[in-house]
C-alpha cells in the first residue's frame, strides 16, 4: 500500500493557537508534559509494540504529527505531509519515541529545565524510562499474577507524554494517554496492532483521501454571532466584564536569574481523600471550589500587606461542550479553552476561620458556575481569544525586533490616562477534576497506573497550582520558578496550602 503523489495539507492557526505558539518559539514556554508512573511486564512495553500504538494515535490525531510554518505574524500554518504508506507512519512514530534510564524526577527536570525537546518540526513525542537499577523497580502485580503470564516480574516505568500547548489542552492529553495504554495493554499481538495501523491508514489515505483534513480551530467551531448589532454588544460586554476584574495581591518577584521550574507534589491517601470529598459535599462545594478558598487563606497567612484589596485567581474553562461539530475530523486533539477569574476577599478574620473558609469556597463555586453558564460565554470567549491573539502577535514582533536590534522605542505617552483599580492575579489554578473518569483502568489490565503529575515549561517567574483526583487519591502540586520569586515566599505559601488542607479538609 503506497500513496501516489502525496499532497500537502495545511491550515492557519487560530487566535488561541497563535497566542500559545508565538511565545513558545524561543525556549518552549507552555510545552506540556504528562507524567504517568505505572507497573507492567517488559513484554508489554517492547519498542515495536509502543511504536505501533503511538503510530495509530498520530494517524488518528494529525496535529500530533504536523509541522509549523511561520510566514508572518498573521500567517502561521499547521502543515501535514501525508504518509506515503503505513510503514512511513511507523517510521515517523519511532523517530518521536525516546527510551531513558533514570528516575521520574530526572526525566521531568530534564524536560522542564533542560534544552527544549519540542520544536516547530516536532509537536509531540513520548519518553519511556526505568531506573538504572531494575531491582528497585521490581514488584508483583497488586492484584496478583496475570494468568497468561504467571510468574513474570512486573517493573515500574515512567511515561512522559509531551506536546506543545497550541495543539491541545489537558483534556486531550489525558484522553490520549488513556487510549495509548488501552492499545498497549490490549490482548492483540503486535502484528494485530500493525494491522489496525494499516486499516487506519487506508481509511485516511484510501478512497476518502480527498476528505482528509486537520481539526478546525477553536474560533472556527465556536457558534457565530449573527448581525452587526450583536457583535457590537459582544465587544461592549467583554470590555465591561474585563473592567470588573479586581485583584491587588501578587508574589514578589526576582529578575535576572535563570529560570528553574520545580513541581512539589503531594498525594493524600484514599481515606483522607474520601473524607475531603464527603466534607465538601456536605458544604455543597467541590474540591475545585475548595482549592480556591485554600489558596486564598494560605496567601493571607503568608503575606497580608493589602487586606483591603481582593485576591484574584484564574483558571481554565473547558469550551468543548459548546463547539459545533467538525464534520470532517473526529480528533480530540485541538485546544478548546478560555479563562475565568475568581475574586475573594483579601483579609483573614480573627475568628471563625473555618466558617470563613466554607463561605469563600461557596463564593468561588458561585463565580465558577456563573462563568461557565453565562449567556455571553461564547462571545466573551471569542473576544478573549481575539485579544490574546493580537497581544501575542504584538509582543512577538517586539521581541523579534529587540533580538535583531531593529526595535524603535515608542514615543512617551503624554495623554492623561484614567487610573484604573489593580487587576493583578495572584496565581493560576489548573483544576482537572476526577481523572479516574478519563482513565478506564479496567481497559488496560496489563498495566497498573499509580502516579500522575503534569505541567509545562514555564516563563521566568511563573506559577500554577494543580488539583485532581487519580487512582482514588487527591493530588495537589505547585509548579513554579524557584529562582523567580522572593526567597522563601513561595515555599511558605506552599506550606500554608498543605496545612490549610489538613485543617479544613482532612
Amino acid at each position: 500500500m503506497r500513496l501516489q503523489n502525496p499532497i500537502r495539507i495545511e491550515r492557519s492557526l487560530g487566535d488561541t493557537e497563535a497566542s500559545y505558539f508565538l511565545p513558545s518559539r524561543e525556549s518552549g514556554v507552555n510545552d506540556m508534559y504528562l507524567h504517568l508512573g505505572f507497573s507492567a511486564q517488559p513484554q508489554t512495553i517492547r519498542r515495536d509494540r509502543v511504536a505501533n500504538a503511538w503510530a495509530i494515535l498520530r494517524l488518528k490525531h494529525p496535529l500530533l504529527a504536523c509541522n509549523i510554518e511561520m510566514h508572518d505574524y498573521d500567517d502561521i500554518r499547521f502543515v501535514l505531509m501525508p504518509y506515503a504508506s503505513p510503514e512511513s507512519v511507523l517510521h515517523s512514530a519511532n523517530e518521536n519515541i525516546f527510551y531513558r534510564q533514570g528516575t521520574k524526577e530526572e526525566l521531568i527536570d530534564s524536560y522542564l529545565n533542560g534544552p527544549r525537546t519540542l520544536s516547530a518540526q516536532r509537536l509531540s513525542c513520548i519518553f519511556l524510562s526505568q531506573e538504572s537499577d531494575r531491582s528497585h523497580s521490581r514488584r508483583t502485580h497488586p492484584d496478583g499474577p496475570v494468568q497468561s503470564t504467571q510468574g513474570e516480574d512486573w517493573f515500574d516505568y515512567d511515561l512522559l507524554l509531551c506536546t506543545t500547548h497550541f495543539i491541545g489542552d489537558g483534556m486531550a492529553l489525558h484522553q490520549c494517554a488513556n487510549d495509548f495504554f488501552t492499545l498497549l495493554s490490549s490482548k492483540r499481538s503486535t502484528e494485530e496492532l500493525h494491522d489496525i495501523l494499516k486499516e487506519q491508514w487506508q481509511i485516511r489515505y484510501g478512497s476518502q483521501f480527498s476528505e482528509l483534513s486537520l481539526p478546525r480551530s477553536l474560533e472556527e467551531r465556536l457558534p457565530q454571532s449573527s448581525g452587526r448589532f450583536q457583535r457590537a454588544v459582544s465587544i461592549v460586554d467583554f470590555d465591561l466584564s474585563q473592567g470588573r476584574l479586581l485583584g491587588g495581591h501578587s508574589f514578589s518577584r526576582r529578575k535576572g536569574n535563570d529560570r528553574r521550574t520545580v513541581v512539589p507534589t503531594v498525594a493524600f491517601d484514599e481515606d483522607h481523600t474520601r473524607k475531603a470529598l464527603k466534607l465538601c459535599k456536605s458544604h455543597n462545594v467541590s474540591i475545585s471550589s475548595a482549592l480556591f478558598a485554600i489558596c486564598n487563606l494560605a496567601w493571607a497567612r503568608t503575606r497580608n500587606d493589602n487586606p483591603d484589596l481582593p485576591v484574584m485567581m484564574y483558571s481554565a474553562l473547558n469550551l468543548r461542550p459548546f463547539l459545533t461539530p467538525d464534520e470532517l475530523n473526529d480528533s480530540y486533539w485541538f485546544i478548546a479553552i478560555s479563562y475565568f477569574n475568581v475574586i475573594l476577599p483579601g483579609f483573614l478574620p480573627a475568628s471563625d476561620v473555618e466558617k470563613t473558609f466554607w463561605h469563600r469556597a461557596r463564593f468561588a463555586k458561585e463565580q465558577s458556575t456563573r462563568a461557565a453558564k453565562h449567556r455571553m460565554l461564547i462571545s466573551r470567549s471569542r473576544e478573549m481569544a481575539k485579544e490574546r491573539g493580537v497581544r501575542a502577535r504584538r509582543w512577538a514582533k517586539e521581541d523579534d525586533e529587540k533580538a535583531s536590534g531593529t526595535r524603535i522605542p515608542s514615543p512617551p505617552v503624554t495623554a492623561t490616562v484614567m487610573e484604573r483599580p489593580p487587576s493583578t492575579a495572584l496565581i493560576g489554578l489548573s483544576l482537572l477534576g476526577n481523572l479516574d473518569g478519563i482513565y478506564k483502568h479496567t481497559s488496560f489490565p496489563q498495566i497498573k497506573l499509580h502516579t500522575l503529575t503534569t505541567g509545562s515549561r514555564q516563563r521566568s517567574g511563573a506559577m500554577l497550582l494543580f488539583g485532581y483526583t487519580f487512582v482514588g487519591k487527591l493530588w495537589v502540586s505547585l509548579g513554579y520558578d524557584e529562582n523567580g520569586f522572593e526567597k522563601g515566599l513561595v515555599e511558605q505559601f506552599w506550606k500554608n496550602v498543605l496545612t490549610s488542607m489538613e485543617e479544613f479538609l482532612l
